[in-house]
């Protein structure tokens, strides 16, 4: 195994020389690996600029073999980020490449000059990746990835060196490539060259293009997608288009961030979760917030951790188990009758991270766990990088309430998978359970600003800002859930519920929030009636707590609150709506409850 050395300076063409009869040299403007790189004219196309590649090196049995590999090889690569090289000719016995000329400066040019933004570097990325997919499908690895090899033509990239590339498999030609770039001795004597380590080297090229503020929208998901390109063989990326998939993912994040604007798309790994990250805000308040200890400041509808350890989105299954086919045919309505079901499915670890979530969701967490270990068994060694085990460690341990071992499992997710956002979920919720606001705040909106259909993500921060004090921006995030939403209603009841409620700081709605809490409930439908007068009797015993404090004429008059909106109306009202929720009551202590209510509440006559 050798490495490249710098070619020596013969064999030189000279300004003016004719090559093959048809290109005229102009100049020699850079110099590769195997050769000189020369500026030239196809005289026989008016004078078209290409670019001549050739060989300097004509003693070097190894190069001469490249170069007649390269020739037959890369004049068949048609891709739009690959230069195109059309032809290849004889010069004073040696060979040269004819290539398109390609204007724009190098990416080492352009680092050199302030470097890229985290959305540009990416969106190279982009490119980039997707010319060495293509190489790769073609059984071929690059092996000379670097700044200096990728030219910024307009808003696209293209590769332009050649001279390192080799067949997938070959462990026989010289290693050639440029360190840092090229992954190391020991990687290549246990591995060979392979396509991993052309995504080590885009991973550090992506670190060398970009300087970021640790606080820069979508800096925290870019460090961890460069992290994982360049991580041991056996943590990266395994392949072009896993790694694609996240780039993707990350540059949508930064993108979002940086303009406000979402742009969802579905994830190649996770299922969407129809379930909703709340305890309860979404709904009309129960009977109980009357008959029982319901009452006092306003509940911010923070679920439990193992509500939310059953609510998150489930990994697809990995395409490459065996019982990955049988899996998507097994349907349940219950978690009892699915785990009957996968008895009789032979197993294997997919079907035991199946057994794991049922089990969840039935509550047997001791059989969870031994689901988990028998996955982890039939892993190995692999466990350790595998994803998938760590997100249904996590699960589990949120299930038994251990939310801090919880959130150490989730970011070896996030790791792994930085441009999805259901791990960015996952550890929000955990971060919002620890009392970190600020970093809980910070996940959920990197999912929200996304991709809005991830309504639990508006939930969290509603709930943030709720517990804050800021009323407010709590309603205009829950307003931001689309009409096609599942949980535009509940996001909807939850905007009224916090513009007439007491917050847990001891803040007060004030006349603007009772009055839109008025409006909202009076045009708003819910799934009964018995629902809608619990909604809007809450509004009503609010704006009687204002009226009090404030005097008749202090809100403004509507077909909630009545016309003019007076003590004594609010008084007929609300004892309206006791009498007639007391006929939601299951028991005669609730009934007795409610009437109480309302008999305290009615006004008094003189006669």
């Amino acid at each position: 195994m050798g490495f490249a050395e710098e070619a020596p300076s013969g064999g030189r063409l000279e300004p003016g020389e004719l090559v093959a009869g048809q290109y005229e040299v102009d100049r020699c403007f850079a110099r590769g690996a195997f050769g000189f790189v020369y500026l030239a004219r196809d005289r026989n196309l008016q004078g078209k600029q290409v670019v001549l590649k050739g060989l300097t090196r004509p003693h070097d049995t190894a190069a001469i073999k490249l170069a007649a590999h390269e020739s037959r090889v890369l004049t068949a690569l048609e891709h739009p980020s690959i230069v195109r090289i059309f032809n290849v000719v004889t010069h004073r016995g040696l060979s040269y490449l004819v290539m398109d000329h390609v204007d724009g400066p190098t990416l080492r040019s352009v680092r050199d000059a302030g470097g890229l933004t985290i959305a540009d570097a990416l969106a190279c990325a982009v490119d980039v990746l997707g010319a060495l997919g293509y190489l790769h499908r073609q059984g071929l690895l690059y092996c000379d990835m670097k700044p200096d090899n990728v030219i910024r033509a307009g808003e696209s990239v293209k590769l332009v060196d050649f001279g390192a590339i080799r067949r997938t498999g070959d462990r026989e030609s010289p290693v050639l490539g440029t360190p840092p770039y090229l992954v190391g001795h020991t990687e290549i004597r246990e591995h060979g060259l392979t396509e991993r380590a052309d995504i080590h080297a885009v991973g550090v090229m992506l670190d060398e293009l970009v300087e970021c503020d640790a606080g820069e929208p979508g800096a925290e998901s870019f460090r961890r997608l460069v992290a994982r390109a360049t991580a041991d063989f056996d943590r990266r990326f395994a392949d072009v288009p896993e790694m694609l998939n996240q780039v993707h993912g990350v540059l949508r994040e930064v993108r979002c961030l940086a303009d406000g604007r979402p742009r969802p798309a579905r994830s190649a790994v996770f299922a969407e979760s129809a379930a909703l990250l709340d305890d309860g805000l979404s709904l009309a308040p129960p009977l109980a917030a009357w008959t029982g200890d319901g009452g006092g400041a306003l509940a911010d509808g923070r679920p439990s951790p193992a509500d939310v350890a059953a609510g998150l989105p489930v990994p697809f299954p990995d395409p490459a188990d065996p019982r990955t086919p049988l899996l998507h045919s097994v349907r349940a309505p219950d978690p009892r009758r699915l785990l009957t079901k996968l008895a009789s499915v032979p197993a294997s670890v997919e079907v035991d991270f199946h057994r794991a979530r049922a089990n969840l969701e039935a509550g047997d967490l001791a059989a969870a766990g031994h689901c988990l270990r028998s996955a982890e068994r039939q892993l190995g060694w692999r466990a350790h990088h595998d994803w998938r085990a760590s997100w249904h460690r996590g699960l589990l341990a949120l299930a038994e309430g251990r939310v801090g071992a919880a959130a150490e499992l989730f970011d070896d997710v996030y790791r792994s998978v930085p441009g999805e956002p259901a791990p960015k979920l996952a550890l929000g919720f955990c971060a919002e359970h620890l009392s970190r606001p600020d970093t809980a705040a910070r996940l959920y909106e990197a999912v929200w600003a996304c991709d809005r259909s991830h309504a639990g993500a508006a939930f969290g921060l509603a709930r943030i800002r709720l517990r804050a004090g800021e009323r407010g921006a709590a309603v205009a995030i829950l307003d931001e859930v689309p009409e096609i939403s599942l949980h535009r209603h509940g996001a909807a009841v939850a905007a009224v519920r916090i513009l007439a409620g007491h917050l847990p700081g001891g803040g007060r709605p004030s006349a603007g929030d009772l009055a839109a809490a008025a409006d909202r409930v009076h045009t708003l439908t819910l799934d009964s009636e018995e629902s809608w007068l619990r909604l809007a009797t809450a509004v009503l015993e609010s704006a009687f707590s204002f009226v009090l404090d404030h005097g008749d004429g202090s809100l403004p008059p509507g077909p909630v609150l009545g016309d003019p909106v007076s003590e004594k109306g609010l008084r007929d009202r609300l004892e309206r709506s006791y009498r007639e929720l007391s006929r939601q009551a299951r028991t005669a202590g609730e009934h007795g409850v409610l009437i109480d209510r309302a008999n305290a509440v009615r006004a008094r006559s003189l006669w």
